[in-house]
């Protein structure tokens, strides 16, 4: 199976310049926090979706999302002027589906384990294009660019802790500070109700919870599990995985709202959850978090801080 590349990244980086931002290094006491909140779509789904979109130049799209990635496709595919479906499960955030139908898709909702027959149906009758939440090269190498930056910014990177769901994310990540930083731990973090990745990497194989499982966690991005794809560049490229509770998600939420003025979904908050938690040994200021994500419940929100 072919892996991205760090040339693939770069190229990527290419295509999404002015149209993602390249998101700050925020100091939160000794470590840093990489806040993909603020792109345009709350989350650093944008890097893939968009990198996809304008390498594909297709005439429209479809994918399946729980809210981030269906956004960013959203806007991506608007940028470009072709039309969008977003194939979403029963129960997706409220504020997510307001933000997918703010960016101009059209949006099918369905029970979560359609989801992705769904999007597949649609493709083949509609002459859409397909562009998956992770497992695609074209957006792992998109999602790539966060680890491109953090090493560009931080040169001395020690170590960086990245959520892990489909997998799309931390195998960009990973792919990237290897390749540029050997000697730097890449780690990653998912919740202990949906742990699905922690467990394949240890047996060596994909191991799947079901959808039963990982809807218990209230970290709603992270509750798919990996694919062929993701699980190939991770097994390879990832240092390590760690997994924390819904308890440490909540308390992180809170934590990066009062103490670096920033706004997580759970899904986003996990990897400071790890860093707080002492889960992982760090190097005080060498040490980068990935906030994946801002686009959280108001209610969810009010309830953490």
């Amino acid at each position: 199976m072919d892996l991205v590349t760090i040339d693939d990244i770069r190229a990527a980086a290419g295509r999404i310049k002015g149209v993602a931002v390249r998101t700050p290094l925020v100091r939160m006491g000794e470590a840093w926090v990489k806040p993909e909140s603020l792109q345009p779509v709350g989350a650093f789904k944008l890097r893939g979706a968009y990198n996809a979109v304008a390498a594909l130049r297709p005439d429209g799209v479809v994918t399946h999302s729980s809210g981030n990635h269906g956004q960013a496709l959203a806007y991506a595919a608007r940028e470009f002027g072709v039309p969008c479906v977003v194939v979403v499960p029963e129960g997706a955030p409220k504020v997510k589906l307001a933000a997918i139908k703010g960016w101009g898709a059209k949006i099918a909702i369905v029970p979560v384990a359609e989801r992705q027959v769904v999007a597949e149906r649609l493709a083949r009758e509609r002459g859409l294009t397909l562009v998956p939440p992770y497992d695609h090269p074209l957006v792992i190498a998109g999602q790539g660019t966060v680890g491109l930056e953090i090493v560009e910014d931080l040169p001395d990177v020690e170590v960086v802790l990245v959520p892990v769901g489909g997998g799309g994310l931390g195998s960009g990540v990973s792919t990237a500070v290897k390749a540029l930083r050997p000697e730097a731990k890449v780690i990653g973090v998912e919740p202990e109700l949906a742990a699905d990745a922690a467990e394949s990497l240890a047996a060596g194989r994909l191991v799947e919870w079901g959808l039963a499982r990982t809807f218990r966690t209230m970290a709603d991005g992270l509750r798919t599990g990996l694919s062929e794809l993701t699980f190939a560049h991770l097994s390879r490229r990832l240092d390590g995985i760690v997994t924390v509770s819904e308890d440490e998600i909540r308390a992180a939420m809170g934590h990066l709202a009062r103490s670096a003025r920033l706004v997580a979904e759970p899904s986003g908050a996990v990897a400071t959850a790890a860093l707080l938690s002492g889960r992982v040994p760090v190097p005080a200021g060498r040490t980068v978090a990935v906030l994946s994500g801002g686009n959280v419940d108001p209610d969810l929100f009010r309830q953490v801080i």
